[in-house]
């Protein structure tokens, strides 16, 4: 084969695998020849076969040195980052080599809040107000101009990592200490409240060839008595949702994305207000991948190679019914007696898809996080609240026993 793309792929991820396999199988259809970098000391079964480097891949030098030598050994056409974290490193390598996409200025503007939301102001779009944390004083100062509660997160942050909703000012007390030798990485937010939609997209050319609309069940910063779950919202949309989807291909055409596949949440306030949450130049994360691809029968990251490396390609992407997915948490801690399996979850009723990441054997630990989860599944409805209904009677029929686990004496 005379073409290749490079895959920047961290196998310890395990939910980027199916991503990975559906980059790899869209190029060898097209006779292209697929080059993996990997993370120092993490092989990949699923790359066997291939050619494989490695680096830090949290080393952007070195990452690109290493790439200068793929790049001198393999007719790299296209770079493919599946993690958040790499988009702007495989920007800086594409500049580096003449290599189509993202450069580092379109980068930043999916990677850096501060940047992100100046542009999407220039864009005519709502943000939310913001100010610098570069004192106690400072952030005390904006909460009494905007209201409590305020959201602190590092500018570059993805998946809600380091991110404190602070509610008071005992609160920020608190919080204070975790984030002041490092604040300059940190920015301050109002608390938008609202509903909380995300729009999954494909472009070519600048052209949107591929988007849906779908609705959290939840807001990640509130307390909540079930798991995180998405609804898709593709049929009967409002013209809220309507300017929803009309806002988010205005983000990606002024943000500079001409192919490539994208995830951008919104917020639709009480007041029918729309405002800019944040976009990522990455297939969204979690099971959005695997309900996106249940439903519409295209997996995002496959999807965005064909239309890189295919100017005829086109998504073929029917609608069908209304589609969610959540993730199965439990409350249960100790070594794992029984757990419902993914086989067993796809039996039930309306299921398409599931995946259980632990078995009978593992210990769970006390949940400590918002992402202490045990898997997900993916599943059907007619609507909004029927899918949100089935989610219930799911979880109810998922199970995990337990048992304590003996501590080993010291000796």
């Amino acid at each position: 084969m005379s073409r290749a793309i490079l895959v920047v792929y961290r196998p310890a991820a395990g939910r980027y695998a199916a991503q990975f396999r559906s980059v790899v199988a869209a190029a060898t259809d097209l006779g292209v020849t697929p080059v993996v970098l990997l993370p120092v000391g993490q092989p990949a079964a699923e790359a066997a076969g291939m050619s494989c480097y490695h680096a830090d891949l949290d080393d952007r030098e070195a990452v690109r040195s290493a790439v200068t030598a793929i790049v001198a050994a393999h007719p790299v056409e296209r770079i493919f980052p599946l993690f958040e974290g790499d988009v702007l490193t495989a920007a800086f390598c594409r500049r580096d080599h003449g290599i189509p996409g993202l450069d580092p200025e379109q980068a930043l503007t999916f990677r850096d809040k501060n940047v992100m939301h100046r542009r999407a102001t220039e864009l005519g779009l709502t943000v939310a107000r913001s100010c610098r944390p570069d004192t106690r004083g400072a952030v005390e100062e904006f909460a009494t101009e905007v209201g409590w509660p305020v959201v602190v997160k590092p500018y570059s942050g993805w998946a809600c990592g380091d991110t404190h909703r602070v509610d008071s000012t005992d609160e920020l007390a608190r919080v204070w200490p975790l984030v002041a030798d490092s604040r300059h990485d940190y920015r301050v937010e109002e608390y938008v409240r609202g509903v909380e939609y995300h729009v999954d997209s494909l472009l070519r050319d600048g052209v949107t060839v591929f988007d849906q609309l779908s609705r959290y069940t939840y807001s990640v910063l509130e307390f909540r008595a079930e798991p995180g779950g998405t609804i898709s919202r593709k049929h009967d949309l409002t013209s809220a949702e309507r300017q929803i989807l009309a806002a988010n291909a205005a983000v990606l055409r002024g943000f500079g994305m001409r192919t490539g596949v994208a995830h951008v949440e919104f917020f639709l306030r009480d007041d029918g207000a729309v405002v800019f949450g944040e976009a990522a130049a990455r297939a969204g994360g979690g099971s959005i991948v695997p309900a996106i691809e249940a439903g519409r029968g295209i997996n995002l990251a496959g999807e965005w190679c064909r239309l890189e490396l295919d100017a005829r390609h086109v998504p073929a992407a029917p609608l069908g019914p209304e589609i969610g997915t959540e993730y199965l948490c439990s409350e249960r801690f100790g070594r794992i007696t029984a757990i419902t399996g993914a086989d067993e979850l796809r039996t039930f009723d309306s299921v398409l898809d599931a995946d259980v990441w632990k078995s009978a054997g593992d210990v769970l630990a006390p949940p400590t996080a918002s992402n202490d989860v045990l898997g997900w599944y993916v599943c059907a409805g007619r609507d909004f609240d029927d899918v949100r209904a089935r989610f219930k009677a799911i979880r109810d029929m998922f199970e995990v026993r337990t048992e304590p686990v003996e501590e080993t004496p010291c000796g």
